[in-house]
């Protein structure tokens, strides 16, 4: 054999090689996804992004203090000489509203309903199996089990129901709310039941009852720092999906993968969510809206690495991930519409749906299959 052959031979044996780690350590990460990411900082630090142990310990400690503090005070309303004047806002280090810890959680009912709605919460495709139609959580947007400020947050919602909403045009209370989360980002008219919650079910009382619990202390009817995504200005180069493709191969592909299919654990449940196609979120979630994306992965994208794109890039990937087909739009095949007429009628904002990209219109939508849709580990659960 001559001496190319040979070194050929031997270069294709050491990319092999290559390969076979990057695949290994792509298995480490999803197998982690599973067991280990349990934590929303143990992504940060397999990405070396993670705060300093000692910062992060004495941010835990001062809204640790300040829940304390609140017990306290709150314990001794109505006591001689206690007055609502001493009554403090637990705030954290960051300057947000700093929810409730394990300790607080209540004994008996009370507390058994907060734990089952936390749990619908992290993983509705297992403990609201009946009414979810793809594979997602509502921890994968409403991040560190909808504790996080500046990912929607429910302390920061749970007091703002009943409130008016212009999506359907009429007051909402917060089961309707919830009601609407179910249809357009769990997909419940592709789920086994064919639809969300009926009015009235325990779900919904076992997820408000876990958002009125975050909510402790927090002032009602106020909006409060850290509430929603952040409202981002469209960039004066607007927003492009090609730009955007080039931000997702970067800086998104790792976690959900070439094609946004998502990753899954070695149980084959989704570590990381997929962010299109018949698994994700339908064309009414508001998360289709490349403005809502936009404000959302800027705050929060890459995990771990909040606001660490660009306002432009946060823009642009949003665009690229929502110019691809997902489950259709449900008020649109219900009330018998075309997608020009559901664009005209449901979808006057930014966004591609109704619009002819690549030589076809975007909105028609992909079918799912709940029967073969494995359950989100809903990952982003703090640790207590």
């Amino acid at each position: 054999m001559s001496d190319d052959k040979v070194q050929d031979k031997e270069t294709g044996r050491g990319r092999s090689v290559y390969r076979w780690l990057y695949a290994g350590l792509l298995a480490i990460l999803l197998i982690l996804g599973g067991t280990v990411l349990g934590r929303m900082d143990t992504v940060a630090r397999l990405l070396g992004v993670a705060q300093q142990p000692g910062a992060a310990r004495l941010a835990d400690e001062k809204a640790a203090k300040a829940r304390e503090t609140f017990q306290e005070t709150t314990a001794n309303l109505g006591a001689d000489g206690v007055a609502l004047a001493g009554l403090s806002i637990p705030t954290g280090a960051d300057g947000y509203f700093a929810p409730p810890l394990e300790s607080e959680m209540p004994s008996k009912q009370d507390g058994e309903s907060i734990r089952r709605g936390r749990e619908i919460f992290l993983n509705p495709g297992a403990n609201a199996t009946d009414y979810v139609g793809n594979s997602l959580a509502c921890a994968n947007c409403h991040l560190d089990a909808g504790r996080r400020a500046n990912a929607a947050p429910m302390w920061a919602a749970a007091g703002l129901y009943p409130k008016y909403r212009g999506k359907n045009d009429q007051i909402n209370t917060m089961e309707d709310r919830i009601n609407g989360c179910f249809t357009y980002s769990m997909n419940a008219p592709q789920s086994p039941s064919g639809g969300p919650p009926p009015a009235g079910d325990q779900i919904y009382k076992d997820l408000e009852s876990y958002f009125h619990w975050l909510a402790t202390g927090a002032p009602n009817r106020t909006k409060l720092p850290g509430q929603g995504f952040p409202s981002l200005d469209e960039p004066a180069d607007g927003y492009d999906r090609t730009r955007g493709q080039a931000v997702f191969a970067q800086r998104c592909a790792l976690c959900h993968g070439e094609n946004g299919e998502g990753r899954q654990d070695i149980n084959g449940r989704y570590a990381f969510p997929p962010l299109w196609g018949p698994d994700s979120y339908n064309w009414g979630a508001g998360m289709h809206r490349v403005n809502t994306a936009a404000g959302f992965i800027y705050a929060n994208m890459p995990l771990g690495q909040p606001f660490s794109l660009t306002v432009q890039e946060a823009w642009d990937v949003a665009a690229y991930i929502n110019s691809h087909e997902r489950p259709p739009d449900p008020r649109q095949p219900a009330q018998g519409l075309s997608v020009t007429e559901a664009d005209a009628q449901f979808h006057q904002h930014k966004g591609y749906y109704g619009d002819t990209l690549d030589g076809t219109v975007v909105g028609v939508g992909v079918g799912a299959d709940p029967s073969g849709t494995p359950s989100a580990t809903g990952i982003v659960v703090p640790e207590q």
